[in-house]
């Protein structure tokens, strides 16, 4: 799968670099980014559409340092939903459904700016 390129950063993730607290703030920091920002769509396995809902996000191992990046794997935990016909007598609910799928995070050690890609099935 290709590569996401987005105009992102996560300057509070990278200000606690080999901390503690890395972990907590890039998880906090991460939330806080627009779903649209992120390859959830891509990511979809058992819906058609990523739903208009929060999202959670969960460190997976530890955080590698590339040298000019800290690469961190994480899982993101979000919604999507199955589109029916959009007819008026579709019987089909829009309730959402759980997805799941695995993200990798470069982010710049200079600038913050961070790169975000879909992990190929393990």
């Amino acid at each position: 799968m290709p590569e996401l390129l987005l105009p992102l950063s996560l300057p509070h993730a990278l200000a606690a670099w080999n901390t503690p607290g890395f972990g907590e703030v890039f998880k906090q920091e991460a939330e806080q980014l627009d779903p649209s920002q992120l390859p959830l769509q891509q990511g979809l396995s058992g819906t058609s559409d990523v739903a208009d809902e929060p999202f959670r996000v969960m460190l997976i191992g530890a955080a590698l340092d590339t040298g000019t990046c800290i690469r961190v794997k994480a899982g993101i935990f979000y919604a999507g939903i199955l589109g029916g016909c959009s007819c008026a007598d579709d019987p089909t609910p829009l309730e959402s459904q759980p997805e799941y799928c695995v993200l990798w995070f470069d982010i710049d050690k200079t600038s913050a700016a961070t790169r975000v890609s879909l992990v190929a099935d393990d």
